[in-house]
């Protein structure tokens, strides 16, 4: 079976019994306003929300990969789709997705939690083990790779990559109140400044105005595009596809008007 169809590897620890546990969440529904059941949609012969699966396992500082959607009754297709590919899975609040990261991160017994999106299908595995590791480095309680303006972000969006313990989850759980701080999951940490130690893991070059995620057709296309240019593969780098931009530029002019929503938007 080719390497790319293989259920995610088991979430036992794959090194030290005693190293923290970490656990990628990817969140996932069928109901997007903008575009209906997008994390299914199909590039190039496999779902984006597989593609984004695939390109996260092969993180090499992860022990496994849930996908976190919610209990409606739309979302049964996508735990259907993750029963036949033997995908790991949650169902909880679609609301309340803070509630379904921390139900699921316990329920997975994650030490360490990465957040990650199904709308964000080039997600670089690379990308994901330096934040990780920019994570235990520091010592903060919270590190991303973008944070709301005017803190800003220098990687593109659709590389989103959000870190925290399970000990800081938990009580972001218990304390945040606000709607947009529980659909967002991670906001109570760096909406009000000093609350929390954060970081902003940044890359040396500018490249925060790139966009490579998917919240309209016109993204969709320009993801297709990007994938079929390489083939239909998954393993090529964020780094080959800003290559990629600077070489051929109109291919990424399809979605330029596409808006991206702020972290206080609700619904």
């Amino acid at each position: 079976m080719p390497n790319d169809l293989r259920p995610l590897r088991d979430l036992r620890p794959l090194r030290d019994l005693q190293s923290p546990r970490i656990v990628a969440i990817i969140q996932a529904r069928m109901g997007s306003t903008r575009l209906p059941g997008k994390v299914l949609r199909d590039i190039l012969g496999q779902p984006m929300l597989m593609r984004g699966v695939i390109r996260a396992r092969h993180a090499s500082c992860l022990h496994g990969v849930v996908v976190a959607t919610t209990i409606n009754a739309g979302d049964d297709a996508i735990q259907a789709f993750c029963e036949e590919r033997g995908y790991p899975f949650y169902r909880g609040s679609q609301e309340d997705v803070l509630d379904r990261y921390y139900q699921a991160a316990r329920l997975f017994q994650a030490d360490v939690i990465v957040r990650l999106t199904a709308d964000c299908p080039l997600v670089d595995p690379e990308v994901i083990d330096h934040t990780v590791a920019e994570f235990f480095r520091s010592g903060v309680d919270f590190a991303a790779n973008r944070l709301p303006p005017p803190l800003g972000r220098t990687y593109p969006i659709g590389l989103d990559t959000e870190v925290c313990s399970f000990q800081g989850l938990e009580r972001v759980w218990k304390e945040a109140k606000e709607p947009y701080e529980r659909e967002h999951v991670m906001p109570y940490f760096y909406d009000v400044p000093g609350r929390f130690r954060i970081l902003r893991v940044d890359y040396p070059v500018d490249y925060g105005t790139l966009r490579w995620t998917v919240d309209a057709e016109e993204d969709l296309e320009v993801v297709r595009r990007i994938f079929g240019y390489f083939g239909g593969r998954n393993d090529f780098s964020w780094l080959e596809v800003v290559s990629l931009f600077e070489r051929e530029p109109e291919l990424f002019k399809l979605n330029a008007g596409v808006t991206h929503k702020t972290f206080r938007s609700v619904g």
